[in-house]
């Protein structure tokens, strides 16, 4: 593979200037709980999600995007404001199930003490982040660092809510890494011209395209981006 098929934030030659975070199976273990909720609202249209099968098939996507399919699946029409209802329970819910995934206060520390800007860029509302992160304590490491792509009313795959982290760093869309847990949202980051991390075990699949790595877990990121930042510092010397 060349090296220029890869964004510069992971050339040797190039330069890696900011970390954007997804929230939900990347720092907050929300996966659960949350699709289980949106099963049980299904459930009242007639779609037999279970708890399981919702977690599969439900996880990343968008409420709005959701909505759209159950009524194509069942025939019937859900309330206009339906993906707000239910983002209201999301977040009554986040107040007393929130949880860290395992390794985030750590990791967020390691990445800061890299020198690394981080960002945040999730299908959660803002509302919805604000409890997530307070309940949890991560508050202190992306306090005003936050953007919602459900808040924009562009929900990933869209690349926007990526795109305006990066413009509010004042940092090129290439110079950026994403750590990711769906093909949803790497999909978002490689539309954003972005490289990604896709944390996931490393036994079960995932895409393959330039730019995109895998871990099995949050303790081998910020050793992985300590070992781009060491590339480029050689790559500047020899220069």
């Amino acid at each position: 593979m060349s090296l220029d098929a890869l964004p510069k934030a992971v050339r040797p030659d190039g330069r890696l200037r900011l970390v954007i975070f997804d929230c939900d199976g990347v720092l907050i273990d929300s996966e659960g709980p949350s699709c289980r909720l949106v099963a049980q609202e299904l459930r009242q249209i007639g779609l037999d999600y279970g708890d399981e099968e919702a977690v599969q098939r439900l996880a990343g996507r968008a409420l709005t995007r959701i909505k759209v399919e159950a009524e194509a699946e069942t025939g019937r029409k859900l309330p206009d404001d339906w993906a707000t209802i239910v983002q209201y329970k999301l977040v009554d819910l986040m107040r007393e199930e929130a949880r860290v995934i395992d390794g985030a206060h750590d990791m967020l520390t390691a990445v800061i003490g890299l020198d690394l800007p981080v960002r945040v860029g999730s299908n959660s509302s803002i509302a919805e982040m604000d409890v997530k992160f307070a309940r949890t304590g991560l508050d202190r490491f992306v306090a005003d660092r936050v953007h919602s792509a459900r808040d924009m009313g562009k929900p990933k795959p869209d690349p926007a809510v990526y795109l305006h982290a990066a413009e509010t760093e004042g940092v090129p869309a290439d110079e950026c890494v994403v750590l990711e847990d769906t093909d949803t949202g790497a999909s978002a980051a490689r539309a954003a011209g972005m490289a990604c991390v896709l944390l996931r075990p490393l036994d079960l699949p995932a895409p393959d395209w330039p730019g995109l790595f895998r871990i099995g877990h949050l303790s081998e990121f910020a050793p992985f981006l300590e070992r781009i930042q060491a590339a480029q510092a050689a790559y500047g010397a020899r220069s």
